[in-house]
């Protein structure tokens, strides 16, 4: 695993809540969101950069996937009348992704490949890792508790899918 990486999982994994951090359930909310809108940006640049066709692929699924989960998102925050607020961990996720994208862009053509899959097993592991370990324990909202937990098979499989492609490459 690539430095950047680690720093992305330590980051999101220990250092946003081991203050004890609480969350409302427009702040879950607004890190559902924040964190699909990170992972498509991940996969808008493999796109840009790749010529792997398994690289290509799984980015075109986390585009598909992660667009889903936002519109899944938006319905019930709609029909809930919740808005969805920018708090400390979505706050951080964003901090992270930028030196994601940045490590991202600036790797050199025939490393990058392996920089975007080793960041999106990394990744994945944070985010499975926050949604069962804030989120979901967080959120009061028996409906908006259900969609995390609903979703996690599907991060579970891109974790899987993303470990394969690294093992492939």
């Amino acid at each position: 695993m690539n430095v950047i990486a680690t720093f992305i999982l330590l980051l999101i994994t220990n250092s946003v809540w081991s203050q004890e951090t609480t969350l409302t359930d427009p702040e879950v909310a607004s890190v559902a969101v924040v964190a699909n809108q990170i992972d498509i940006s991940y996969a808008e640049i493999a796109l840009d950069r790749s010529k792997n066709k398994e690289i290509l692929a799984f980015a075109e699924r986390m585009i598909t996937d992660h667009n889903a989960v936002i519109g899944q998102a938006v319905d019930l925050v709609t029909k809930l009348s919740v808005t969805p607020k920018d708090n400390a961990v979505s706050k951080s996720l964003l901090a992270g992704a930028d030196s994601a994208k940045e490590m991202l862009r600036g790797a050199k053509r025939k490393n990058f490949d392996k920089v975007y899959i080793d960041n999106e097993v990394a990744y994945h592991k944070a985010v499975i890792a926050a949604i069962k370990d804030l989120l979901i324990p967080e959120t009061e909202n028996g409906e908006l508790k259900e969609l995390l937990k609903e979703v996690l098979p599907a991060l579970e499989t891109h974790l899987e899918h993303a470990i394969m492609v690294q093992g492939d490459l």
